[in-house]
């Protein structure tokens, strides 16, 4: 079973900085897909990036790319998303995810079913962007 926490959040101004954390408990062994995913009200999830617990290639969506950077630390008990040069079409609620997946594409991992690989989820880090 995997825990995820995110923290990091909060209100800044457009081209400001954020670094969002997301603490990991449990075996991620299983679970090698990472990510992060936003969601804003009224709008649908859309997936910002993601990184493999092995290797760590990321992968991160078209509309971020440039400006979001995924990393872990070397224990892998914490996954980061640095979000640099923040615009207000960025305010969203942040949530971390994991679990095994078949591929991933333009930020957002699938299982071999086609269905999102987001087993774990945390329950969100909110970005307010004036």
């Amino acid at each position: 079973h995997v825990q995820l926490v995110e923290s990091g959040g909060g209100s800044v101004q457009a081209g400001g900085s954020l670094r969002l954390s997301c603490a990991v408990s449990g075996s991620t062994y299983n679970n090698r897909c990472m990510g992060w995913f936003r969601q804003a009200p009224g709008k649908e999830r859309e997936g910002v990036g993601t990184i493999y617990t092995d290797g760590g290639s990321t992968y991160y969506a078209d509309s971020v790319k440039g400006r979001f950077t995924i990393s872990r630390d070397n224990a892998g008990n914490t996954m980061y998303l640095q979000i640099n040069s923040l615009k207000p079409e960025d305010t969203a609620m942040y949530y971390c995810v994991a679990d095994s997946c078949s591929y991933c594409s333009d930020g957002t991992c699938y299982t071999s079913g086609g269905t999102l690989a987001d087993k774990y989820r945390g329950r969100g880090t909110q970005v307010t962007v004036s």
